[in-house]
């Protein structure tokens, strides 16, 4: 179990038992860590990955607490977290995606103007300094929209758009899990982004495939 995964589980525990109830104020980092027999950084990872999807609630300069859910639904969520990566069915919309977004990429290189591509430059650059993980989040989201648009097909647009939201959970999961991969992630970027200012159609198709592939096979690995 990767330890993110299993801080995540140790906090969970702490839901079942009744030693974090809805609306509780979890412990300082360093004494949950203590506690619960895992290093600051596993902890804070977990923290994040858990305010994602919003069973925790980090108040900035307040504290982290446990938000007003019920019971069940808070087991029910953080139980998906940790079993989505053996749902077969997200492994198939990526390889879909595998399959459009590359083609979408190649076209975008060829219909994309001068100024949507320094745009979408000067969006990677908010994207590499994000503060936080949501916002990176939300600048990769636009990112591969606006290149899925300028590929200038609408159809191919919308169905690249509606493979994003199913496949983002794996998508965030990795890059918390996995040593590298937002470092890889934003080097792949830079790459599709370069291959698109340079008009070359055919580098920027197969570095959107190698891109979507990584989150892939990390998948696959994982199931």
């Amino acid at each position: 179990m990767a330890l993110t995964d299993e801080a995540i589980e140790r906090i969970k525990e702490m839901i079942v038992k009744g030693e974090l109830r809805p609306g509780d104020r979890l412990p300082k980092e360093v004494d949950l860590a203590e506690r619960l027999g895992l290093s600051r950084n596993s902890l804070r990872e977990a923290v994040k990955a858990l305010s994602l999807i919003r069973v925790l609630d980090v108040r900035q300069g307040d504290g982290t607490y446990v938000t007003s859910l019920q019971p069940e639904v808070l087991l029910d969520t953080v139980g998906f977290v940790l079993d989505f990566h053996r749902d077969d069915s997200v492994l198939a919309l990526l390889e879909v995606r595998r399959i459009l977004e590359p083609a979408a990429t190649a076209m975008a290189a060829q219909h994309m103007t001068d100024a949507e591509i320094v745009q979408l430059g000067e969006l990677l650059v908010s994207m590499e300094n994000a503060k936080d993980l949501n916002q990176m989040i939300e600048t990769d989201l636009e990112f591969h929209r606006r290149i899925a648009v300028g590929s200038g097909n609408p159809v191919l647009a919308s169905l690249i758009d509606s493979l994003s939201a199913p496949t983002l959970r794996a998508r965030i999961w990795r890059g918390l899990t996995e040593e590298g991969a937002t470092d890889r992630t934003q080097e792949q970027h830079r790459a599709i982004h370069q291959a698109l200012a340079s008009r070359q159609a055919e580098v920027a198709r197969s570095w959107a495939a190698v891109h979507v592939a990584g989150v892939e096979d990390w998948l696959r690995r994982a199931l």
